[in-house]
Order: structure tokens, then sequence, then C-alpha cells
């Protein structure tokens, strides 16, 4: 046992452990600037991301010692156990900014789609490493699409628009890896404009379509619809090289920015740290990404392979997202900074996934 868990230490890769820990400590700094600035005297959103980040980190080393054939064995259950827990948030769960998608449990709120963007790389990974898709690709490509779009369903009932749009992005990014033919996204891009087409008239509610509206013209009323765009994109041009310094952002500091601690904490790091903090931000997920990829060259299984990229490919969206959310290339749609934003759920979900990467890494070098 003993033997086993010094091996695996020696094995595990400390090097993308201290980018994820090092985003998650340049959230740190900005949550407590943004409470800081908004006079919180007991600095709640702070100690609970440090309570967050100081059980993720156990997390991240209990699954980096758990077999990951475990989670390719019982994708399938993984999947039923997901849409059960989807079903009993739409009947019990809180709702949250009209998002009925939370459960409260001892004063803190969990919100189940974290996880489930996990189960259902698991089960992509898992069902595209046991077929060809090469061999009757047609019969996988709805099979993989039907399943992800049920989950999806169930997620857009809440209605939580930009987790399904990242459930759609994690079905998507695996299809490129698996190697689909283009005439598959050709038939995708078609439904979503269908899909679009459909839900802009009968599904998108009000503040849905004023979202849209603005991101395609942010300056069309920036001081209603388009206000924390807006604001968010002073806060980025603000701050020049070095930034105003930590606490010294007026945007965030004088509460000119909403959401600061989630959807527009990458807006607060420009203002505040500038350009150099910026690029330490990128230089982190940069060096994620990379232990990712040389970790999918050593694997030998195709499951880790296609989790790793699955992970890679949810990361990469999340941030992409809401980076262009503070720039205004991207609509509002509530998705956190990996890694950065304030939120448990995340926060958790994001530590679980880099143990179970670790795993593979560590069962690669046996």
């Amino acid at each position: 046992m003993w033997q086993y868990l010094k091996q695996s230490l020696q094995r595990f890769d400390w090097v993308l452990f201290s980018s994820v820990l090092l985003l998650a400590c340049f959230g740190l700094v900005e949550i407590y600037s943004i409470a800081l600035g908004q006079g919180s005297q007991n600095f709640l959103n702070f100690k609970k991301q440090v309570l967050f980040i100081c059980l993720g980190v156990p997390l991240l080393f209990i699954f980096s010692f758990i077999d990951w054939r475990i989670f390719k064995s019982f994708y399938r259950y993984l999947y039923f156990l997901g849409v059960a827990i989807l079903g009993v948030v739409l009947l019990v769960g809180q709702t949250i900014r009209g998002t009925k998608g939370w459960f409260y449990i001892g004063g803190f709120g969990i919100q189940p789609v974290e996880f489930i963007k996990i189960v259902l790389i698991i089960f992509l990974a898992s069902f595209f490493s046991r077929v060809s898709a090469k061999v009757r690709p047609w019969k996988y490509f709805f099979l993989s699409g039907i399943s992800s779009a049920f989950l999806m369903f169930l997620v857009l009932m809440q209605p939580d628009f930009g987790s399904a749009l990242i459930l759609f992005s994690i079905w998507l990014f695996m299809l490129i890896f698996v190697g689909f033919n283009r005439k598959y996204f050709l038939i995708i891009a078609l439904a979503g404009i269908i899909a679009f087409a459909g839900s802009w008239f009968f599904f998108f509610k009000d503040y849905q379509k004023q979202r849209i509206l603005t991101f395609l013209n942010p300056t069309r009323n920036s001081l209603k619809d388009g206000y924390n765009i807006s604001q968010a994109i002073i806060a980025v041009g603000s701050g020049n090289i070095m930034g105003r310094g930590v606490g010294f952002g007026s945007q965030s500091q004088l509460k000119f920015l909403p959401e600061a601690q989630n959807d527009f904490i990458f807006a607060v790091i420009s203002e505040e740290l500038g350009i150099m903090g910026v690029f330490l931000v990128f230089l982190f997920y940069g060096v994620l990404f990379f232990r990712c990829f040389m970790a999918v060259r050593q694997s030998n299984d195709d499951f880790p392979i296609f989790f790793i990229l699955g992970v890679v490919g949810l990361i990469f969206v999340e941030m992409f997202i809401n980076i262009g959310m503070n720039i205004g290339i991207m609509p509002v749609v509530g998705i956190s900074l990996p890694f950065v934003s304030y939120g448990g759920s995340s926060i958790l979900a994001s530590f679980i996934m880099i143990g179970i990467i670790e795993n593979m890494i560590i069962r690669s070098k046996a």
C-alpha cells in the first residue's frame, strides 16, 4: 500500500498540478480584492473559495489514486446517475437567478451540472473507445448525439443555456477527436441553425434574446442590457501593462462591474494586474494544456486519450467563452473561468477531472 502511494507520488505530474493550483490562487487574490472593494467585513466569498480549494486539492489526490478503468467500466451507470440527478434537481432544486439547477446543503449550493460535464466526458470517452467511427459511423454519430442531447435537454429545462452549450461543445469536440467525416459537422451546423431559429421564436425568454442582441451590438443600450459588457470592456482596456494594482481597480472596487467574482473575473484581473497578469493566466493555461497533450502521447489506451482531450476541450471552451464575454466577442451566458472564478461546484469538478488525468499519467508510467 505505502509502496504504491510512494510510486504514485513519484510518477505524479507536479507541473500539471502546479498550473491548476496557481490559477486557483490567482482567483483567490482577485476574489479577496473584490470583497475588499465591496466593503465585506467577513470576506464570506473569499473564505468559501478557500474552503472549496482546500476540499478540491484532496479530491484531486484521491481521484489520482483511483484506477481510471473503473470509470470506463461503469460509464453507463454514471450516465443514468447523471440523468437521475438532473431530474431530481428539476423537481426539488433551488432557483437562483432564474435557473432551477441547485441543491442547498448546509448553507452551501451545489450545482450538479458541473459534475454532469465530467459524466458526459466519461460516457463519450468510453463509448468511442469501444467502437470504431469508421464502421457504421451514422449509428455511432446518432447514438452519441441522442445520449448527449438528452442531458442537454434536461439542463435546458432548468433553464441553463450556458451549461447546455458546454455539454454540446463536449460532444462536438469528441466527434472531432474521434475523426468523423466533415459531412457530419455540416449536418450539425444545419441542425444548429434550425434549432436556433426555432428556439428564438418558441423557447428563448426575453432576457436571453436581449443578451444575444446585446452581443451583436454591445453599445445598443450600454446603461441597461449592454451594461455588463460595456463595463467589462472598460475594465479590460484600463489595465495597461502592469495594471492598477490589487484592490485599486475602479470598475470592480466601485461596483461598476456586476458578478465580478464569477462571469467577469477576467476583467478584474485585466484591470488590476494588467497585461502581465493576463499573460500569467494564459501561461498557466498553456502549461495545463501542454501537460495534458503530453499525457495523451504517453497513453496506450483509447479511453484515456479521449477523456484527456475531452477535458482539454471543456476547459478551452469555458475559457474562450468566459474571456469572450469579458471583451465583447461572446454573449453573456454565465460561464465561469475554469479554476479562477468563484464557485464551489466548478472548482471541485475541475480538480476531480485533473485528478483522473493524474491517475492516467501515473498508470501510463507504470
